[in-house]
């Protein structure tokens, strides 16, 4: 879980989304054109699926907005493929390949419609589009992928900091750089910073998705809570399933989610480190996120629900401000 789960596209409606994108961006008769049929699409991969961040994206400038829209769309789609798409691990991994040889096509071809033309679905080819336009390290997304090809064939992790560097590092910290290059740094002494608030922002968002779906991904053969957390309550066998071991995760979960909570504290101290028309949208991000956070770690009812955030409820943390229109519009049109 990387960004929140919604209903799933099926593979079959995928596949028709880019098919469809890709024939109007060859269709298309300018550069402009392109753009905005590839951004539009990608806005709606990210309402579809995770309406938290779309409502924080909604106080993002247009161009930022843009630019984040099309890094989501680029990697919920090898996200869906390990968790949602219904195929064997061998064609999992087959796709997977497939996409990780587009995403090198569209890196050496010169623009987003002469990628299309070679055959890479346009989202990915406006992906690197915003690679190449921000800075982005090529090896960013490679790694991200990584994480994705671990995800088809699970193992556990045995503490906290294994997850973090041999699966969060690639399943979320990746993508916190990715949208620190396009929220950029409010001067150039404040890259560090601003790098450093994106990753444990990275952190907290995926421990807190992972605490929301405990028993989700159990079903799917994954357990991202540490071993040695769960060997500290008693656990030698996990399992969400029994109803003798929920006292004992319901510990483990809280120990995490203070973890989560700490984490989102401190990329808050350095909110101040990226360029003020992008700050708004990430203290946003900090607050709603954080919000479910802190319902996660107070909740009664059991590590098998799944919990969630009221939308009047995340209207209350958001900043009032003259964005705070753009959000409602687009969550009733």
């Amino acid at each position: 879980m990387r960004l929140g789960r919604a209903a799933p596209w099926s593979e079959l409606e995928w596949t028709r989304v880019h098919s469809e994108t890709n024939r109007r961006v060859l269709d298309a008769r300018t550069t402009a054109d392109v753009w905005t049929i590839v951004q539009r699409q990608a806005r709606t991969v990210l309402r579809t699926y995770s309406t938290s961040f779309f409502i924080v994206t909604r106080f993002l400038p247009a161009k930022k907005r843009a630019q984040v829209e099309v890094i989501y769309a680029a990697v919920r789609y090898p996200d869906e493929i390990v968790d949602t798409f219904a195929v064997n691990t061998v064609e999992q991994l087959q796709l997977l390949e497939q996409w990780a040889g587009h995403y090198e096509r569209a890196l050496a071809a010169p623009s987003v419609d002469a990628a299309v033309a070679a055959g890479v679905p346009a989202l990915l080819a406006a992906f690197v589009s915003v690679v190449k336009a921000r800075d982005i390290p090529p090896q960013h997304y490679r790694d991200f992928l990584l994480a994705m090809r671990r995800d088809v064939h699970p193992a556990p992790f045995a503490s906290l900091d294994d997850l973090i560097d041999n699966y969060i590092h690639g399943s979320a910290v990746v993508v916190g750089y990715f949208l620190a290059h396009v929220y950029g740094p409010n001067a150039p002494s404040d890259v560090a910073r601003a790098q450093r608030s994106a990753r444990e922002l990275a952190v907290a968002l995926q421990l807190t998705n992972f605490l929301r779906d405990v028993g989700e991904d159990q079903r799917r053969g994954r357990v991202y809570l540490p071993d040695d957390l769960l060997r500290e309550q008693g656990i030698a066998r996990f399992d969400a399933s029994d109803l003798t071991q929920h006292a004992a995760l319901g510990r483990v979960i809280r120990r995490l989610a203070a973890e989560a909570e700490g984490r989102y504290a401190r990329a808050a101290r350095d909110v101040d480190a990226f360029a003020p028309d992008s700050q708004t949208a990430i203290r946003a991000c900090i607050a709603v996120y954080g919000q479910l956070n802190t319902r996660i770690s107070q909740s009664s009812l059991g590590i098998l629900h799944r919990e969630r955030v009221p939308f009047l409820e995340k209207c209350r943390v958001l900043p009032t401000s003259k964005y705070w229109r753009l959000p409602l519009e687009y969550l009733i049109s």
